[in-house]
C-alpha cells in the first residue's frame, strides 16, 4: 500500500525575493520581477532583460566566504532555497535517522556561469589556470550534494535533468521514494542559474526569447495574442516533503497533500510541442490517475505558460483534451508572467505556489494577458489574482526534448 506524502516546508528564490511571504505578497499583487540584465554586459545583444535575481551571496547566510568560492551561482540558489524550505518545515535532520531522508535536486543546465569562467580563463591564460575547483561547481548534481552535505542527508541523493521539467519530475520521483518506503523525509525541487551571456545569446538566437527591450516587465504574457517569447529567468524552488504520518507524529504544519505525478515524452521536435499537446495531455491525465482524482475535482492549474506562440496554444489544447467541458470551469493562471522562465527551477517554485494556492485561497494572476488570443480560451485569471478556494491543484511543466511532468496536490 502507497504512503501518504505531505508538503510540509517551502523555500524559493525568485527573481521577485527568496523569502516565500514577501516573494507569496508581490505575485498576488502582480508584480514583475523582469527588468534590464546587469549580471554581464549585454552590449550587442537584440534581447538586454530577464528575470534576474537580487543576489548578494556574502549577505545571503548560506556558507562562508571560502565554501561561496566552491560554489557556482546554481548551487547558492538551491542552498538558499532548501534552507528555507527545512526552517520553514522546523524539521531536524540531527533527531532524524539520516539514511531514511533523501534529497532530489534537478537543475536543467547546472553551473553554466562557472563553465563560461573557466573556458575563457583557459583561453585567456591557459591550461593551468583553470580553477581545480571547475568540475565540482559545474556538475548538475553539485546542488543536490551540497545540499544532502550541508544537512548530513544520507539517503538517496539524485539529480534530475529534464531541461524545464527537471524540477517536477525530482519532486515526483521524491513523491514514489516516500510512498513506497525508501525515505521519510525528501528534500527536492529544482534550481537554475542560465542567465548568462551564452545562454542569452543562445536562446535570443534560436528566436525562443521575446524581444521587447523597451517593455519588459510586459515582454512575458503568456496566453496573449501577441505573445512572442519567453523571458529567460534564474531562481530556486525546494520543498519538504514528508510520509503523512511522519510529519503528524511531530506536529508538522502540512500545506498540502502531494498526490499524483504524470511523466511523458514527446518523442517529436527537441524544441517545439505537438501542435495538441498530446504529450502534456498525456502527463496530466496520468498525474490525475496517480493521484486517483477525477479531472473534474480539479480547481487550478498553474500552466506551463511560458508565453511561447506554440507552447501555450498546445498546453490550452491539452488541457481542453483532458478535462473536456471541466476545462472552462478551470481557473488557470501562469506565474512565468512575473517570473519569467526559470527552466529546470520552474517546478519547484510552481509547486510552492500550488501549495500556498490551497492554503490561502488565492490565485495568482497572469499579468500582461491583454489581448485573448482566439487558440487559448481558458480562463487564465488575466491580470488580477482572485480570491478562490480550491481543494484540488495541478503544476504543469514542459520542456525542450519533449519532457513532459505533471503534479497534482489536494488540500490537506
Amino acid at each position: 500500500m502507497r504512503r501518504r506524502v505531505a508538503v510540509t516546508g517551502l523555500g524559493v528564490v525568485t527573481s521577485l525575493g527568496r523569502q516565500v511571504d514577501l516573494f507569496w505578497d508581490r505575485l498576488v499583487r502582480g508584480d514583475s520581477g523582469v527588468g534590464p540584465v546587469t549580471l554581464f554586459d549585454v552590449t550587442g545583444y537584440r534581447v538586454q532583460f530577464g528575470g534576474q535575481v537580487p543576489w548578494e551571496p556574502e549577505r545571503e547566510d548560506i556558507a562562508d566566504a571560502k565554501e561561496l568560492r566552491r560554489l557556482d551561482r546554481y548551487s547558492q540558489f538551491a542552498i538558499a532555497a532548501a534552507k528555507d524550505a527545512v526552517a520553514d518545515s522546523g524539521i531536524a535532520f540531527d533527531r532524524e535517522e539520516p539514511h531514511r531522508c533523501g534529497v532530489a535536486i534537478g537543475s536543467g543546465i547546472g553551473g553554466l556561469q562557472e563553465f563560461e569562467t573557466q573556458f575563457a580563463r583557459m583561453v585567456d591564460k591557459g591550461v593551468d589556470k583553470v580553477s581545480p575547483f571547475f568540475i565540482p561547481k559545474l556538475l548538475l548534481n553539485s546542488a543536490s550534494g551540497h545540499v544532502s552535505t550541508l544537512f548530513g542527508i544520507k539517503g538517496p541523493n539524485i539529480a534530475i535533468a529534464t531541461a524545464c521539467a527537471s524540477a517536477a519530475n525530482s519532486i515526483g520521483a521524491a513523491l514514489r521514494m516516500i510512498q513506497y518506503g525508501d525515505a521519510e523525509v525528501m528534500v527536492t525541487g529544482g534550481t537554475e542559474a542560465a542567465l548568462t551571456p551564452i545562454a542569452l545569446a543562445g536562446f535570443q538566437n534560436m528566436r525562443a526569447l521575446s524581444f521587447r527591450n523597451d517593455d519588459p516587465q510586459r515582454a512575458s504574457r503568456p496566453f496573449d495574442a501577441d505573445r512572442d517569447g519567453f523571458v529567460l529567468a534564474e531562481g530556486a524552488g525546494v520543498v519538504v516533503l514528508e510520509e503523512w504520518e511522519h510529519a503528524r507524529r511531530r506536529g508538522a504544519r502540512i500545506y498540502a497533500e502531494l498526490k499524483g505525478h504524470g511523466a511523458t515524452g514527446d518523442a517529436g521536435h527537441i524544441t517545439q510541442p505537438d501542435d495538441a499537446g498530446a504529450g502534456a495531455a498525456e502527463a496530466m491525465a496520468a498525474a490525475l490517475r496517480d493521484a486517483a482524482i477525477a479531472p473534474d475535482a480539479v480547481g487550478y492549474i498553474n500552466a506551463h505558460g511560458t508565453s511561447t506562440p506554440l507552447g501555450d496554444k498546445a498546453e490550452t489544447a491539452a488541457i481542453r483534451h483532458v478535462f473536456g467541458s471541466h476545462a472552462r470551469r478551470l481557473a488557470l493562471s501562469s506565474t512565468k508572467s512575473q517570473l519569467g522562465h526559470t527552466l529546470g527551477a520552474s517546478g519547484g517554485i510552481e509547486l510552492a505556489v500550488c501549495a500556498l494556492t490551497l492554503t490561502r485561497g488565492v490565485i495568482a494572476p497572469t499579468i500582461n494577458l491583454e489581448t485573448p488570443d482566439p487558440a487559448c480560451d481558458l480562463d487564465y485569471t488575466p491580470k488580477v489574482a482572485r480570491e478562490a478556494r480550491v481543494d484540488v491543484v495541478m503544476s504543469n511543466n514542459f520542456g525542450f526534448g519533449g519532457h513532459n511532468a505533471s503534479l497534482v496536490l489536494a488540500r490537506a
